[in-house]
């Protein structure tokens, strides 16, 4: 919301601790669900070609008022509409115009449609800013360590950041699996590491910080997920002293 232009999703994950891929998907399925609906470019239209942008305040009737509202986005000039949940007044309209004579014309298209235009007022400006629960600030919870996908049947994909002191920090991923940490049906998809994103091999040791994409075809319980997260102790092990 601040800057949808030059924020990035690498720069996003950085905030919350997820990949940027992670990011991705959930941007994807935010538009994909009607939450975020656009990204629009504030334009400051007087500098940019002289043109006036105009405030109506309009009354129309609350039973038409969607329908109204609808016709009215499409008058050439209109650049927003915003629609209240009031008596009067009830829909806002922003309009650009070259000059008074295109700001008449637009004003007479409102009345044909049934608008009754009860203020009209040229903006000087306009200030936007994020809404702030939705930003990083001081009381903001801790992000959670990993994020699921479900697939079909039991599988998952699961994103899971690596604890300093896990039990697997230290480990090579063929060590993990012939030491029981990680199980045999558990499949290593992905590392990404200081923003690289690593090809997982059997001589790849995980350390700490590490966000680790695993598979499972039969679902992910939680001693596994546990192995990423909790120190090594709670299960018998003494951990690594330092990451090789």
């Amino acid at each position: 919301m601040a800057d949808a232009r030059n924020t990035s999703a690498p720069m996003i994950a950085e905030e919350v601790s997820v990949s940027p891929a992670t990011i991705r998907n959930r941007i994807d399925q935010l538009e994909s669900h009607g939450i975020i609906r656009g990204y629009h470019t504030s334009v400051d239209f007087e500098s940019a070609e002289g043109g006036l942008t105009t405030l109506f305040q309009c009354n129309v009737p609350v039973e038409n008022r969607e329908s109204i509202a609808q016709k009215v986005s499409a008058i050439p000039g209109v650049i927003n509409v915003r629609k209240l949940m009031t008596g009067r007044r009830n829909l806002h309209v922003v309009a650009v115009g070259a000059d008074t004579k295109s700001l008449e014309r637009i004003g007479r298209a409102l009345s044909e449609l049934g608008a009754e235009i009860e203020d009209e007022d040229l903006v000087q400006d306009e200030l936007s800013r994020p809404y702030a629960p939705y930003g990083p600030d001081e009381t903001t919870a801790e992000p959670t360590p990993m994020d699921v996908i479900s697939l079909t049947g039991d599988a998952n994909v699961v994103e899971v950041t690596v604890g300093s002191e896990s039990e697997i920090r230290g480990y090579t991923l063929e060590e993990a699996g012939n030491n029981g940490v990680l199980p045999d049906d558990l499949l290593v998809v992905a590392i990404e590491r200081d923003g690289t994103v690593l090809t997982p091999r059997g001589e790849t040791t995980i350390r700490s910080d590490d966000v680790v994409t695993v598979l499972s075809r039969d679902g992910i319980d939680d001693r596994t997920l546990d192995s990423f997260q909790k120190p090594a102790t709670e299960f018998g092990r003494e951990p690594d002293p330092i990451d090789p």
